[in-house]
């Protein structure tokens, strides 16, 4: 006996009744056990915005069935509760997709899995969680409950047409830098690194200038901006950045003076629209001890002033950023428990990357 993992879904007629109709159905069919079913939830259609919400559940099945049989008897009970063939995400009287089976992964024509995006499905997330929370991917080699937590309760749809930016963050001396170059070397992708070294006004800000902290912060926006236009970075490929464009308020609340805040707050907005959105973030935590450490270790003369009140205020705006993130996935890492000098962690994290972006073969 195999234990598979089924999807549920439903937007037309008595949605409830067809989800329960085609648990009865599939409990039926010899070789199919279901063992259990989800609590059934409400949730926004994907893609096509103007159509009815969906019922969504999903159940835990063990069967006796090979996969390619199973899939069929689940097509055959979708054909016999009246679903119609229809365009990609479109309105349906009952939706069945085999999410998991054991732990195979299946490449055929007619035939993927795991379900290729279930992984971007906080709807189908929170039905495994439900049963079963420590069950793990057999691709991304993650459980459903670190799958969920990365959604924070949104849903997203992979888009080969845009560019697959990676962005990575987390507060001054966490190892953005070191990690983006490996990532960036691994997938022989294309790697934006901070202006850093070319601004010139950013020494004497941390020196204490503060009437340069504005000429600093428009530095840093305009160079931004070139490096994740559209226009630079391809569709369908990806590219890595140790920095998410978000940061710039952070950094402009933290460090201009209300008079320069309120011009800066005017300047950022058209700024903002032209730069590409992360399809993935990788947000590295540390303690702001281990961090301040790191900073006077690597001795870069212009940090050397950096006082441990301003990274934690620093942690503390990069973590409400996080706190009801929805722009796409974050995957949060703890330093003192990911080494990216390790090969094995970092061919985990790049694996996974993988599978978060759209790429073009």
């Amino acid at each position: 006996m195999t234990t598979a993992y089924i999807g549920l879904g439903s937007n037309l007629g008595d949605r409830e009744k067809s989800v329960k109709r085609a648990v009865k159905i599939l409990g039926e069919t010899e070789g199919i056990e279901v063992i259990r079913v989800s609590d059934i939830i409400e949730t926004n259609p994907l893609g096509q915005a103007n159509q009815p919400k969906y019922l969504n559940a999903a159940a835990e099945i063990e069967t006796n069935l090979s996969a390619e049989d199973f899939h069929k008897r689940l097509v055959e009970i979708e054909t016999s509760l009246s679903r119609e063939k229809r365009e990609k995400w479109a309105p349906r009287i009952i939706d069945l997709d085999l999410l998991l089976f054991g732990g195979d992964v299946i490449n055929h024509p007619d035939l993927t899995v795991p379900h290729p995006q279930m992984h971007l499905r906080s709807f189908v997330l929170k039905g495994l969680c439900q049963l079963n929370p420590e069950l793990v991917h057999p691709v991304i080699n993650e459980s459903m409950n670190e799958l969920a937590v990365r959604l924070n309760d949104a849903d997203f749809v992979l888009n080969p047409k845009v560019p697959q930016l990676v962005s990575i963050a987390g507060i001054i001396g966490v190892g953005k830098t070191t990690l983006a170059e490996k990532l960036s070397k691994l997938l022989g992708c294309k790697l934006q690194l901070e202006a850093y070294d070319t601004n010139p006004f950013m020494p004497e800000v941390y020196a204490g200038k503060k009437e340069l902290a504005l000429d600093s912060q428009l530095y840093f926006l305009t160079s931004r901006t070139v490096q994740l236009n559209p226009d630079i970075l391809e569709p369908g490929q990806i590219a890595i950045s140790d920095y998410i464009f978000d940061k710039e308020l952070i950094y402009a609340r933290g460090l201009l003076s209300a008079r320069q805040l309120s011009l800066y707050e005017k300047i950022y907005p058209p700024f903002a629209a032209r730069v590409s959105s992360p399809v993935l973030v990788i947000y590295l935590q540390d303690s702001t001890e281990n961090c301040l450490e790191r900073i006077h270790r690597r001795n870069r003369p212009y940090e050397q002033k950096i006082e441990m009140q301003f990274l934690e205020s620093l942690d503390f705006n990069y973590r409400q950023l996080f706190k009801d993130w929805k722009t796409c996935p974050v995957i949060r890492k703890q330093v003192s428990k990911f080494d990216c000098t390790k090969d094995t962690n970092l061919q985990h994290l790049a694996n996974e990357i993988k599978y978060y972006t759209a790429i073009k073969d």
